[in-house]
This record gives structure tokens, C-alpha cells and sequence, in this order.
């Protein structure tokens, strides 16, 4: 029962739904002259998606038509209106029952009403699309066209006969559709090139391509969201292929630091950053933006627990100039509130980062508040990818993680992302003399050797000091170390 090929289906004819995460995600937009079924409930933003398509072929001077089966022509322009989309070039067939239908409560005592509406419909439809000619077609909700069908079987042979007729006219067709499990829509699913459904379940509106004829698409389930500027889509990031870059070392300004990393760390490589909670992981990392800075290059934090202004409050206390850096625009710091935003968003928030602004580190502060919103989902994929896309663009990535000993037994890390780091530094505190004070040290780093001794870690007001090996001492890991030879004390 599919529609027949025509010679677009190559692939190489695209039309753009006019939503940019949505060409992404079909490789370029719809494949012209096939047809396409926009799945979903209620309010999930199937005609906003379709007024997106027709607005979008201005760009090209292409004629439009709006073939409207459920709300009015007058609703969908408000509703148009509203969203921020332009339909005043669009032509309308509003084929929804007039106020006169009721007033003049019409009836069919010998034949079925599907016999009486079925002609001067369908002879309205193909009387509009032969004088138009229309490059693009919406037709929302063709569920209603059932109801001009006294028969399933005869449905199916009068719709696959129309989309073939539209198809013919050179058209790229939507088609909307509101299955229930009393009218599926299984029949359509055959007849059709490609579908696109759209969920809202959870706090979280998905996009996902289950069909794509002639061409290859990005799978799995992607973000969504209405607004007053209509939909925007941000697809679900991949790692993607790994860019030309020079693998340099960056400093960290700080000499017995860069002396446990055999020279500091590398581009396009993953540090994690472990350590419980105010022991310097955040202030580490910030020290390496710094001594990029001074190089002009870029960096950006995304914070998703601490507040921004303390965040530069108590830099500015230690030595680090932040607000400097943000005012040369070396730095940026983006306040991240985890349950506004789904992964996807903010994938794409560092992706515009990155890829529009040239950032040279990137820092997540922290995987904790990272996970938060995943909403229950796998953190693991979703970090991966981010991670090492970041890495493919030869991106520095930092990511801090924070575990809950304070002393006692070493972990470096909490979720079981170590796998994911090039180099794992940690951060710890150790109790002597009865005074608490930190130490650090590096477990891992893949593309040099490192420093195996722990050195005191010390943050003054004028930065950070780090002493020399604490190769006095035993049992640092446990947080209470003792003296190797007691004439040390």
C-alpha cells in the first residue's frame, strides 16, 4: 500500500521543516515530493509543527496550502499569530462545518452522510490543489477523512488514491494524526514515506523519527519545546567525528600542579575532578581557565548547584579574577537550573558555546547536578556523548565530581564515570596534628605518565599553593595518615 518512489526519494531534494534542531535531526529536512505522517495527542504540537513547514517556503517562493479538517482558518492564523509564525501567505482550504451545518441541522434519511459529504469534498480538495499547484501541503487532522468513508477497506483505498494524487501534483505533504485505540492509524503508518511522533509525558516533551524513507536520520528520542516563539527541537547530541587539532598541553599556572601532571593537562582530552564538598575541585579547575586566559583563548563553566555571584564572589577572594575574565570575554559562567532544562537543551547550549564561540574548556560543576536533569534517565549515555563530542572538538573538558567521605575510606568517584576520563585528578581531606587539611594527587592520565606522590593542597587568599611530595607521611588515602619515622613528627 506505500506510495510509489519518485526520483527525490534519492535524497538529494530536501525541503526544510523550518525548524533547524529538526533538519538536524533528518539529515538536512524532508525528502521532497513523499509524504509524511505527524503522530501524537492532544496538544503535543503537531499543527505548530506543520505551520513551521509551510512558513518555512518563503525562503524559496514556494506556493503553500493549509487543508484545515479540525480548528477554523480564523483559530489556526490566531494561534499562528501567537507563536510568532507568519501564515499570511498561506492559502487555506477550510474544509470545518459551517455555524449554518447546526442551524440548518441537516439530515440523510436514505443515504449515509459519507455519501453526501464524500463528493463535494473531495471535489473541493482537488478543484484547490489543481489551481494552486502548491509546493507544500499540511492537512490537519486527516483522522476526519474517516469519517467520509462508510467502510475501513474503502478508507484505505480513497486515501492512498489522494496522497498518490498529491504526490503527483509535485507536493511535500504533512499529514496529521490522532490515533486512539477505537481509530488506529496502523493503515496510514504503511501508506506513508516517513513519521515523526510527538509525545508530552513526564515534564518532557520528545520528538522521535520512526520512519524516514530514502534517507538516513538521527534515532532515538529527542527534546522539545513550545514557546511564544513556536517549537524548537534539540536533538540528542553524538559524539560526531573528531576535528583537526593540535594536541598541546595546558598549564595550570601553577608549577608543582603542572609537575604532577608531567606538564598539565591535554586538549581534547576528559579530566574528572573528584573530591567531597568544599575541598578546591571547582577553584582547580578554574585555575587552568585562568592561565588560558592569558593565552586569549575561551572557557566556560556551567554551574548547576552554586549560585553564580557566590561562585565569583569567592574567586575574587582567592585570587582568581573572574568578573576580568568575563569582562575581556575569556570566561563565561552559565547558571544551569538542572529541572528547567532536559539534557538535550543543554547540549545544545554548549554546542552553541562551543561551535559558535570558539570555547577552548569547557567545565561541568557538577555530574551531581548534571544528573538532575536526566530525570531518572541512564546518566552515563548522556554524559558519554557530551563528553566526548566536547573531546572531538578538541575541547578540555572538566568534570567535577563530588563524593560524600569526607575521610575514611578513598573513592575517587561516585557514579562509576571514571571510564569515561583521560585523567582523573583528586582532591582529599586528612586530618594531622588535629587540624584539617587537603592533599592531591593523580590516579590516571592515558597520554603521559604522572606524579605518584600526594602533595599538601592549600587554597590562600592569594590562590592556590601546592607543597612538595608528602612522602613523610602514611595512610594519607585513609584521611588519617601517620608519620613514617616517628623522629618526623
Amino acid at each position: 500500500m506505500s506510495l510509489p518512489s519518485h526520483p527525490a526519494s534519492s535524497g538529494e531534494n530536501r525541503v526544510s521543516s523550518g525548524i533547524s534542531g529538526l533538519d538536524e535531526i533528518l539529515h538536512g529536512g524532508f525528502v521532497a515530493e513523499q509524504v509524511y505522517l505527524i503522530r501524537g495527542g492532544p496538544g503535543t504540537g503537531k499543527t505548530t509543527l506543520g505551520m513551521h513547514f509551510l512558513n518555512a517556503a518563503k525562503a524559496t517562493d514556494q506556493k503553500t496550502l493549509f487543508i484545515n479538517l479540525g480548528e477554523t482558518e480564523k483559530q489556526i492564523r490566531w494561534h499562528a499569530l501567537r507563536s510568532g509564525i507568519d501564515l499570511s501567505d498561506v492559502a487555506f482550504l477550510d474544509l470545518t462545518p459551517s455555524p449554518e451545518f447546526f442551524t440548518k441541522a441537516q439530515s440523510y434519511n436514505v443515504f449515509s452522510p459519507a455519501d453526501v459529504e464524500r463528493e463535494p469534498t473531495t471535489q473541493r480538495i482537488i478543484s484547490e490543489i489543481t489551481a494552486l499547484h502548491p509546493n507544500r501541503i499540511f492537512l490537519d487532522a486527516v483522522s476526519h477523512l474517516r469519517y467520509l468513508s462508510a467502510q475501513t477497506f474503502e478508507f484505505r483505498r480513497q486515501i492512498h488514491s489522494f496522497l498518490r494524487f498529491l504526490v503527483e501534483q509535485g507536493s511535500t505533504v504533512l499529514l496529521t494524526s490522532e490515533a486512539t485505540e477505537a481509530e488506529p492509524d496502523d493503515d496510514l503508518q504503511y501508506m506513508v514515506d516517513g513519521i515523526i511522533e510527538l509525545k508530552n509525558a513526564d515534564f518532557r516533551r520528545t520528538l522521535t523519527v520512526t520512519k524516514f524513507r530514502g534517507s538516513d536520520f538521527r534515532s532515538g528520542n529527542h527534546s522539545m519545546r513550545l514557546s511564544g516563539v513556536g517549537m524548537k527541537v534539540f536533538p540528542r547530541i553524538l559524539p560526531g567525528e573528531s576535528h583537526h587539532f593540535v594536541r598541546e598541553t595546558i598549564s595550570s599556572g601553577v608549577p608543582e600542579v603542572d609537575q604532577l601532571l608531567h606538564g598539565g593537562l591535554e586538549r581534547g582530552t576528559i579530566s574528572i575532578i573528584s573530591g567531597p564538598t568544599g575541598v578546591g575541585k571547582t577553584t582547580l579547575g578554574i585555575q587552568f581557565m585562568k592561565e588560558a586566559a592569558s593565552r586569549g583563548e575561551q572557557s566556560v563553566i556551567y554551574i548547576f548547584e552554586e549560585i553564580k555571584d557566590t561562585l565569583l564572589d569567592r574567586s575574587e577572594s582567592i585570587s582568581l579574577p573572574v568578573r576580568d575574565m568575563i569582562e575581556r570575554g575569556t570566561l563565561k559562567v552559565v547558571q544551569i537550573e538542572p529541572l528547567l532544562y532536559t539534557p538535550d537543551e543543554f547540549a545544545q547550549i554548549v554546542r552553541d558555546d562551543v561551535e559558535k564561540y570558539n570555547s577552548k574548556i569547557v567545565m561541568i560543576d557538577s555530574i551531581a547536578g548534571y544528573r538532575l536533569s536526566l530525570r531518572g534517565e541512564d546518566l552515563i549515555p548522556h554524559l558519554h556523548a557530551l563528553s566526548k563530542y566536547l573531546q572531538n572538538m578538541g575541547v578540555a573538558v572538566l568534570l567535577i565530581n563530588e563524593i560524600d567521605q569526607i575521610t575514611g575510606d578513598f573513592r575517587a568517584t561516585e557514579n562509576g564515570v571514571s571510564y569515561i576520563a583521560d585523567n582523573l585528578i583528586f582532591l582529599r581531606y586528612i586530618e594531622l596534628l588535629g587540624e584539617l587539611r587537603r592533599a592531591i594527587g593523580v590516579l590516571k592520565k592515558r597520554l603521559s605518565g604522572f606524579e605518584p606522590f600526594l602533595r599538601e593542597f592549600r587554597i590562600t587568599s592569594a590562590g592556590i599553593t601546592v607543597g612538595e611530595p608528602l612522602t613523610h607521611l602514611r595512610g594519607i588515602l585513609s584521611g588519617s595518615p601517620t608519620w613514617a619515622n616517628q623522629d618526623d613528627e
